[in-house]
């Protein structure tokens, strides 16, 4: 596998440097990533990296994946609009637990010579001296270099404290100490990070007369011009404490034709004869949306798993018309709650369920879902009401405690589309 033109077909490399290829073709060589532990969860803006990390190591190269304790207590300006919350050290390591967690689920730590290794830049920091630093790195990087990078002549015009000035500096930094101690060759990341990246490459050269590489891939945007990964609730996060399964599915299998066949490149590992098959499919019948589903599916069972996956289809189809009492009954509280986000919610005392409740009063003095027992009646005499999925036809029908799903929901349909979720409480 030619890990350059693996990731050219994907679409994934914005800028390179020149010589990278020749760097790759003599061997293996060890290459990094940088993610500073500012959450405690990657959110999918970081797949594109960490993918670029994956893809490297199935062509038989050696990842590394920085997390930046030490800078993330300082913050990186670039692609910032404004300075961001400094983090303690105890924040940071406990943020760095979980990134390992779900780095696991993309990169091999125990393969051999090319395994993947976690580096943590505050491991060689936590010592440096100011006076050391300065003259060690600061001497190299004259200002006029500096205020050059893109990102810093952005936010200099605005306001740029000194500590986030001094981020570049410890990113050529961390660069120069992997080149140094871990004999990496190559840094990576987003299109933002080409200034601090070519930084490193730059410090190496004039402190240790050697040569070093950098490749960054693309800011993914929507077809529409809009932020990926953002929603009107925030990031699209990893941890399903965070984003639950079923709105990660559901993140993927709504995104339009266009990004789907671009996401399917940069978020999957399926092959370009696997993706040419789905695209074919897709312009057969694009209302089917084979390529959303493909799409879903992969990252999904990646990040979750196939389990998770299957919740999440089922859960799909409670809203629209295709589930049965059966799939309702078997989903978790958390993923039922997830489906019925925006639903329109209800509270009913639980003695109510344990005594036992008429059906018509559910639907009319208890709710008013329905505005007369008579509409009630009528639209349940016609087959437009369910009970958890399931038709009702009896006016005299009693609602009780053992209707009620994980002890504590009741979900009502009124005719195709409008849904009441019933809290006992």
């Amino acid at each position: 596998m030619n890990f350059v033109e693996e990731l050219r077909w994907r679409g994934m490399i914005h800028d390179i440097m020149p010589g990278v290829e020749e760097q790759l073709n003599k061997g293996m060589i060890t290459a990094y990533v940088g993610i500073d532990p500012t959450a405690d969860s990657l959110h999918i803006g970081h797949l594109v990296s960490v993918m670029m990390l994956t893809h490297l190591q199935k062509a038989g190269h050696r990842p590394l994946a920085l997390v930046g304790g030490a800078t993330a207590m300082i913050g990186d300006p670039s692609g910032k609009a404004e300075e961001r919350k400094l983090l303690s050290d105890g924040e940071v390591r406990t943020n760095e637990q979980a990134i390992r967690k779900q780095l696991e689920k993309f990169l091999d730590f125990k393969c051999g010579k090319n395994s993947a290794e976690i580096v943590n830049n505050n491991d060689w920091f936590k010592d440096i001296t100011l006076i050391s630093f300065l003259r060690d790195v600061g001497k190299h990087l004259t200002v006029s270099y500096l205020l050059g990078k893109g990102f810093v002549k952005e936010r200099i015009e605005r306001e740029l404290s000194f500590t986030e000035f001094n981020y570049i500096l410890m990113q050529a930094y961390d660069f120069m100490w992997l080149h140094r101690n871990k004999n990496c060759m190559l840094q990576m990341g987003g299109s933002d990070q080409w200034g601090n990246i070519t930084a490193g490459t730059e410090l190496i050269r004039k402190k240790l007369r050697q040569e070093s590489f950098g490749m960054t891939c693309p800011l993914i945007t929507k077809a529409d011009g809009g932020k990926f990964g953002k929603t009107e609730e925030g990031n699209i996060w990893l941890d399903p404490r965070k984003t639950s399964p079923y709105k990660f599915y559901q993140f993927w299998l709504n995104v339009s034709d266009g990004d789907a066949a671009k996401y399917l490149r940069i978020f999957t590992l399926l092959s370009r004869e696997e993706i040419s098959q789905l695209e074919e499919q897709h312009q057969g019948g694009p209302h089917l949306r084979v390529l959303q589903k493909a799409l879903a599916k992969d990252v999904t069972v990646r990040i979750h798993s196939l389990r998770e996956y299957e919740l999440a289809v089922e859960a799909s189809g409670i809203l629209f018309g295709k589930g049965t009492p059966e799939s309702l009954g078997s989903l978790p509280e958390e993923t039922l709650l997830s489906v019925m986000e925006g639903v329109p919610r209800v509270s009913v005392p639980l003695q109510s369920f344990k005594a036992g409740i008429n059906i018509i009063d559910l639907l009319t003095e208890s709710s008013g879902i329905f505005p007369s027992r008579g509409e009630a009646r009528k639209m349940l005499a016609g087959g437009g009401v369910f009970l958890n999925k399931e038709k009702l036809t009896d006016p005299a029908l009693q609602v009780s405690a053992a209707n009620l799903l994980n002890n504590k929901y009741l979900l009502v349909q009124k005719g195709k589309k409008n849904y009441y979720l019933f809290i006992a409480g």
